[in-house]
């Protein structure tokens, strides 16, 4: 994990911990709840595409 990234946190998350933060260049996940921890990258914006297209839904 790059300890420089700016990360953001969803406007939903009401000021809680227990949320998915994305970093600003968009190719990194994280949990907020460990900042420290491991990250998932991945290509946020197709990822973002398949949730809204329903692709995960069963």
């Amino acid at each position: 994990m790059s300890a420089e990234r700016t990360w953001i946190k969803s406007s939903r998350s009401q000021n809680t911990a227990t949320c998915v933060e994305v970093a600003t260049t968009f190719d990194e996940i994280r949990d907020s709840k460990d900042p420290n921890g491991p990250t998932l990258r991945t290509d946020v914006a197709s990822l973002v595409r398949a949730i809204r297209s329903g692709r995960f839904e069963s």
